[in-house]
């Protein structure tokens, strides 16, 4: 099977870039892990993904228990799919992000190299056929943004568990169907 499904994480129990940097889902983001397990499992057999990856963080693995004890699997826990980097210097993450999300890839500028971060994500992705990985609102972006062939950082808002799907063949991905869009601002 050649399909790659973007589940992004369901509502987490804390803004991002809060005091908790690692929270886990709220009630509403179980339930919303929930749909997204039945969703994957009520795909077509052939279609269906057989492998789980998550980023590490808490939001996500909590997102991916329901798929992967449902499909009886591992889970591999890959950083190449987590959360974007924020930059060392500066406390106000969530100011910082706002900001990148506002803009472009090539314009974020810092001690990290975005250019670098985002090209890994896609090579993670790429190299993942038949398999459902949960992650975030950015590296989402981060795919899908490069797959259209644009700089923008947000190219649309994936809301909590949707399911983005792309098509692996021969090594190139391209965009079957974009998760549903969030209904609010809120990440």
């Amino acid at each position: 099977m050649s399909r790659i499904y973007l589940i992004r994480h369901g509502r987490p129990s804390a803004v991002w870039g809060g005091a908790d940097h690692d929270p886990g889902l709220d009630l509403e983001g179980h339930a919303q892990a929930a749909f997204a397990a039945k969703a994957l499992l009520a795909l077509p057999v052939y279609e269906r993904p057989t492998m789980a990856v998550s980023s590490p963080m808490r939001r996500c693995l909590e997102t991916a228990a329901p798929f992967v004890q449902a499909i009886g699997g591992e889970l591999e826990v890959a950083d190449a799919v987590s959360e974007i980097p924020t930059p060392q210097a500066g406390g106000d993450r969530s100011g910082w992000l706002g900001q990148a999300l506002r803009g472009r890839w090539s314009e974020i500028t810092g001690d990290i190299d975005y250019s670098a971060w985002r090209a890994s994500v896609l090579a993670a992705v790429t190299d993942r056929p038949g398999t459902a990985i949960f992650t975030h609102f950015v590296a989402i972006n981060a795919v899908v943004s490069q797959l259209m062939g644009v700089d923008d950082v947000t190219v649309f808002r994936p809301g909590h568990a949707s399911i983005t799907i792309l098509e692996a063949n021969r090594g190139q991905l391209e965009i079957v169907r974009q998760g549903t869009e969030a209904a609010t601002g809120v990440l």
